[in-house]
């Protein structure tokens, strides 16, 4: 995993938990805010997976030309 895609991982959590908190406390405003951190940490970790896989990719290109 990348760094991107940890801290994706950490904002959908904190969305969560946000969520959650919103659900107790009957606050529709922090229910969406963490509606929007779950959807930006989502997001983020799929970029980072793409970046990952991308390297990946160039890896194994860079690989097959050596051989």
């Amino acid at each position: 995993m990348n760094r991107d895609e940890v801290e994706g991982k950490v904002e959908q959590a904190k969305g969560k938990l946000k969520q959650a908190a919103g659900r107790v406390t009957d606050d529709p405003d922090l229910q969406d805010e963490g509606a929007a951190d779950e959807a930006a940490g989502a997001a983020q970790e799929t970029f980072g997976k793409g970046k990952r896989k991308v390297g990946e990719a160039i890896e194994d290109i860079g690989k097959a030309i050596k051989k």
